[in-house]
């Protein structure tokens, strides 16, 4: 007995010692890997830094990035969806998306779209965005702290969070009574073996069933769950960083409000891992519905916490945000801080301004106090200003920095009417959509803050003689309100008929035997020359055809009158 008792006291040891080494294996592969991911995201940050951002978005991803915009309520003035196309602010929006988390991202979108109207907002983002320029290593712990959250991916997080409060799922009492059900029959199977194994099996069928049946439809709403449970985590974190303007103790009141909802949380969160001790829970969430449950009373918590919610993503949306405008600064560095007035004549001053998403722009200045009306050729440069102009007003409203030597202007509302089509889906006429478009920026002309509107060939849908009368009266109209208003047309006559309120000014060309050259600079007076015959010849048009054109065209000019 006593060789067999050291046998198996020998047997034992070597198992002990097997587990051991399991788990300290276990344990160092888990910190070698952490350890690993750490330097290799370091590594991504700082190659990363300064350079032109690389994320690629699906169709479905980058709508998800909006949900955050759309679904937040707000009274304060936001670029409407005609002006953010007009100026193809998705492309801008990627050019500065240096962000790393879902919640970045979905606040520099939110960001972009709600100019400021007032200096204090953007003052602060100023303190963050010069901050993060000068404070590398903290800069660095930043990124690397929010790559953690993740991006947003194919599901609507924030979609699913707002509606939360809105989720019909009926009483719990059924995954109540189905754990009453697998204890009756646990109680059953101790009192009658036979059927209680019957039984057994039946409730624990059925429970499976029923958790799938009533798991499915809510599924998407607790992956949100445990995106507001990364975001609460984010905030308790955060608030270890000495971040300029961060306001700690709001956000530890209103991290501690959620307290009651985070431990309603708790089981649904634990069946949402990936390591093993996430499998136990998720067949006892199958077995017993304790998420369900649970979820129950998320909803009816989440309702009454929105306000503290939108607080804490604000706050580390802007820091991610700045994070993303002081690596522009870097990829950019010809760009300015704006001076920008609340007061005081309406004024558009910008030195050397160029458009971000252009290879090798041409850079153009301008300082106006009336209202601009840009004539010149065909492809000369008129509708690339007008989108510069705009697109300057509203990064400097927004991420407080403009791609031009300087820049100083009012507080503007910003509107566009520019790459406007037919709408097919309402069947309107391609008029029909230009005056609406028009319509909607003298709708709110003559309030405050003034408007800056950039129009790209007024009511071009129309003939020549309504298009000149009916422009010349809107265009005149808009310069008699507290309104800035860059127009583009090819109608030179509007230059002569508004010479007395609008500002001249033109783009032109350098035309020879097989090119016509365009250097993209804004001159003073309206333009002399037309080029569109000319580009047909250099196009291969018949000559018969360019010859008969031109005669057409000098006939016109001379008597003054229209041919239909």
């Amino acid at each position: 007995m006593g060789e067999y008792a050291n046998y198996d006291m020998h047997t034992l040891l070597n198992a002990l010692g097997m587990v051991l080494f399991v788990f300290v294996a276990y344990l160092a592969l888990y910190f070698y890997y952490k350890w690993k991911n750490h330097r290799d995201m370091m590594r991504k940050i700082r190659r990363e830094w300064g350079q032109a951002p690389d994320q690629e978005y699906g169709l479905a991803e980058f709508e998800n990035i909006g949900r955050y915009y759309v679904n937040r309520k707000t009274e304060d003035f936001q670029i409407d969806d005609i002006t953010w196309n007009d100026l193809d602010m998705d492309r801008v929006f990627l050019c500065l998306n240096h962000t790393r988390s879902f919640l970045g991202e979905s606040y520099l979108y939110y960001l972009l779209r709600t100019p400021q109207m007032r200096k204090e907002p953007l003052e602060k983002f100023e303190r963050l965005v010069s901050w993060f320029q000068t404070h590398t290593a903290e800069r660095e712990e930043m990124e690397y702290f929010f790559s953690k959250l993740g991006r947003s991916g194919k599901s609507s997080i924030f979609d699913y969070i707002y509606n939360l409060a809105s989720v019909r799922l009926g009483s719990p009492l059924l995954h109540y009574a189905m754990i009453a059900l697998l204890l009756g029959s646990v109680g059953v199977l101790l009192a009658a073996p036979q059927p209680g194994i019957l039984l057994l099996l039946f409730a624990l069928i059925l429970s499976i069933w029923t958790y799938e049946k009533y798991k499915r439809p809510v599924a998407p709403y607790i992956t949100s769950c445990i995106a507001m449970e990364k975001i609460l985590r984010a905030a308790e974190g955060i608030v270890k960083y000495d971040v300029p303007g961060l306001q700690k103790d709001e956000i530890k009141s209103y991290v501690g409000e959620f307290g009651k909802l985070r431990r309603n949380m708790w089981m649904l969160l634990a069946g949402e891992g990936t390591g093993i001790e996430s499998l136990l829970f998720v067949y006892l969430n199958n077995l017993l519905h304790i998420d369900l449950i649970q979820f129950h009373a998320v909803v009816k918590e989440i309702a009454k916490k929105l306000s503290g919610f939108e607080f804490l993503v604000e706050e580390m949306g802007q820091i991610e945000a700045a994070i993303a405008v002081a690596s522009t600064r870097i990829l950019y560095p010809e760009h300015t801080i704006p001076m920008l007035h609340e007061e005081g004549e309406i004024r558009f001053r910008a030195v050397e301004m160029y458009h971000p998403l252009i290879d090798e722009p041409v850079a153009n200045s301008i300082d106006t106090k009336r209202c601009v009306l840009l004539t010149g050729s065909n492809a000369s440069g008129k509708s690339t200003f007008l989108k510069t102009a705009a697109l300057q007003a509203l990064l400097a409203q927004t991420i407080h920095t403009v791609f031009a030597k300087e820049y100083e202007g009012r507080y503007f509302r910003v509107f566009t009417s520019m790459a406007l089509r037919d709408d097919i889906m309402s069947e309107e006429s391609y008029y029909m959509v230009e005056i609406r478009s028009l319509k909607r920026i003298m709708d709110t002309a003559g309030q405050k803050p003034p408007v800056l509107c950039c129009v790209d060939e007024v009511l071009r849908g129309t003939n020549t003689v309504e298009r000149v009368s009916a422009s010349s009266q809107i265009l005149k109209w808009m310069a008699g309100k507290e309104l800035m208003c860059m127009a583009a047309t090819h109608d030179i006559e509007l230059t002569w008929i508004l010479e007395d309120i609008y500002r001249n000014c033109h783009f032109e060309e350098e035309v020879t035997d097989d090119e016509i050259r365009f250097d993209y600079r804004l001159r003073e007076g309206r333009a002399m020359t037309r080029n569109a015959i000319r580009l047909l010849a250099l196009m291969g048009f018949d000559e018969g055809i360019i010859r008969d054109a031109t005669e057409m065209a000098e006939k016109m000019a001379g008597s003054g009158q229209s041919i239909c």
